[in-house]
């Protein structure tokens, strides 16, 4: 008995999907076996990126209970208490900075503090480094390029520079501290207490600055050794000639070079010009530290008395100006000119707006010629851009 077959041999074959065809062909062409490794070696890869992420995954929580299990323990561990200050010879390192300051003028003994609100900065160092003054440089680039203040470079270096930024010149070797403040010479006597008095810090902000080296039980102050003050200011010291006005006679002991004085004569309108040609600056300008302005000018160039008024220095000066010509215009108001090649006024001639009373030089402490211009009020110096036209 012939068995029927399961399709009539005159029923077409079935039509093939689109995959179904793409794999028959695939047979067809041998590449089977190589598809099947490729994938079954694809799947394991994908099952063990799924169970290392899986483990990261519970370790973090783990650990996360973990730390709260800690943390609750310790909370229910710990007794609830009130904390109290430390007795004996510690109290200071109780006290605030001001208190700390009033209780070593006492007497008291200075022990450093463990706070985390700390006054040493964070640039990587607490040395002083010393730096080669280069042509070019200025007080204001330098101290920018370390990050300080002009006042600290000038601070940092009084026995060089004298306060005075015009003194800068290459070759010089300068302090640079690590931080704004001041750099204090111990000389025999000084006491913690008393440096810290006069920069104005509490003693602990130089006691807990490392570089100090200073012993925390007995904080012994060495002669002939520097102390970096973090935060220290003091006053510049004066390189200016003191204001005497037209009507005072100077003496030996109150003359800076200044004329004797005793004048009458021209007084000005309190209206002002420029001094030269020039009205713009070629070096610093008004600052705390540089209390007048550099405005350009050649060599020879002529200057010019800014208001009516008599001369009251006319001469050279031994201070940093050079030679140095000064007007008092009366009603509290004098103009400075320095570092001119020469002067063309005498002591207590009058002289009026616009009369050349010198010529632009460089005499002094001057990098170059320029005319260095104040002006003052009741001895007082003004900015000149304010009352300039």
């Amino acid at each position: 008995m012939t068995a029927e077959p399961l399709l009539p041999t005159d029923t077409p074959a079935p039509e093939l999907s689109g995959l179904a065809r793409i794999w028959a062909d695939l047979v067809a062409s041998g590449w089977h076996e190589a598809i099947l490794r490729y994938a079954s070696h694809g799947l394991l890869l994908a099952v063990l990126a799924l169970a290392l992420w899986a483990r990261q995954v519970n370790l973090g929580f783990v650990d996360l209970l973990a730390e709260k299990a800690s943390l609750d323990n310790t909370v229910a561990l710990a007794p609830v208490t009130t904390p109290l200050p430390p007795s004996g010879g510690d109290d200071l390192a109780a006290l605030p900075p001001s208190e700390a300051t009033a209780a070593a003028a006492d007497g008291s003994q200075v022990s450093r503090l463990a706070d985390v609100h700390t006054l040493i900065p964070t640039r990587g160092r607490s040395e002083v480094i010393v730096y080669t003054v280069q042509s070019g440089d200025t007080l204001f680039g330098i101290a920018e390029r370390y990050g300080l203040k002009p006042e600290t470079v000038l601070w940092g270096n009084y026995f060089t520079l004298k306060d005075d930024p015009h003194s800068l010149v290459p070759g010089q070797a300068l302090n640079i501290l690590p931080v704004d403040g001041t750099y204090h010479f111990v000389t025999e006597g000084n006491t913690l207490q008393k440096v810290a008095d006069f920069y104005l810090v509490a003693p602990q902000v130089i006691l807990d600055w490392t570089g100090n080296n200073l012993d925390p039980n007995e904080p012994t102050l060495a002669p002939n050794t520097y102390l970096v003050v973090p935060g220290g200011q003091r006053e510049l010291q004066s390189w200016v000639v003191p204001t005497i006005t037209r009507n005072q006679v100077t003496t030996a002991a109150t003359s800076f070079g200044q004329c004797p004085g005793g004048y009458s004569g021209a007084v000005g309108s309190g209206f002002f010009i420029w001094p030269g040609a020039n009205h713009f600056l070629s070096g610093y300008d008004f600052t705390a530290i540089h209390r007048g302005l550099d405005i350009k000018a050649r060599l020879g160039d002529p200057l010019y008395a800014v208001d009516n008024g008599v001369v009251v220095y006319a001469g050279p000066n031994s201070r940093g100006y050079g030679n140095l010509v000064v007007i008092d215009h009366g009603a509290g108001w004098q103009s400075v000119y320095a570092h001119l090649s020469q002067w063309n006024v005498e002591c207590g001639q009058s002289v009026y707006q616009t009369n050349v009373i010198g010529l632009a030089g460089s005499t002094g402490n001057s990098s170059g010629p320029h005319l260095h211009f104040e002006l003052r009020f009741n001895g007082s110096h003004v900015n000149p851009w304010t009352v300039l036209p």
